[in-house]
């Protein structure tokens, strides 16, 4: 990772989980990882896989919600209790824990999706579906999501 820059995952890459729950992350996405990266559930039935820096944002975020709210309590525990520290092994890949690989419907064949600060982790078969259901709606989304964006002044 560049310093003073935040990284940048960008495209889809396919790969498979070997027999030992170990996957190859694409060696663009590895050069923008540091010795400490994390790796949780994610929003939609994917895994989230974020660095060091947008890890710090998150929990950032997290730590604003209302710990008077149960559904705030509920999301904190299920961002975090599901958490793993990654690491990559020597050929770069990534040793996923049974629990996450379940929760996220993997069976073997994955899509790593580049999404900004941080990637994911799909099962090919939910990717695929995601896909094309964010197809047919991309313009309509776009349309409504604009109001979220800030305007230069």
């Amino acid at each position: 990772m560049k310093v003073g820059r935040k990284a940048s995952f960008l495209g889809e890459y396919r790969h498979c989980l070997d027999a030992k729950n170990r996957l190859i992350i694409p060696a663009k996405f590895r050069d923008s990882l540091s010795d400490t990266f994390y790796v949780t559930k994610g929003l939609d039935g994917c895994l989230a896989v974020y660095t060091q820096e947008s890890w710090d944002d998150q929990i950032a975020q997290l730590s604003k919600l209302p710990r008077t709210n149960l559904k705030a309590r509920r999301y904190i525990r299920s961002i975090t209790s599901q958490a793993i520290e990654g690491s990559l092994d020597s050929q770069g890949r990534l040793q996923l824990p049974q629990y996450l690989i379940d929760g996220a419907g993997i069976q073997k064949a994955c899509v790593i999706v580049g999404v900004s600060d941080y990637f994911e982790i799909w099962s090919e078969e939910n990717w695929d579906k995601q896909n094309a259901e964010a197809s047919v709606s991309f313009e309509e989304d776009a349309e409504e999501l604009t109001q979220f964006l800030e305007k230069d002044v």
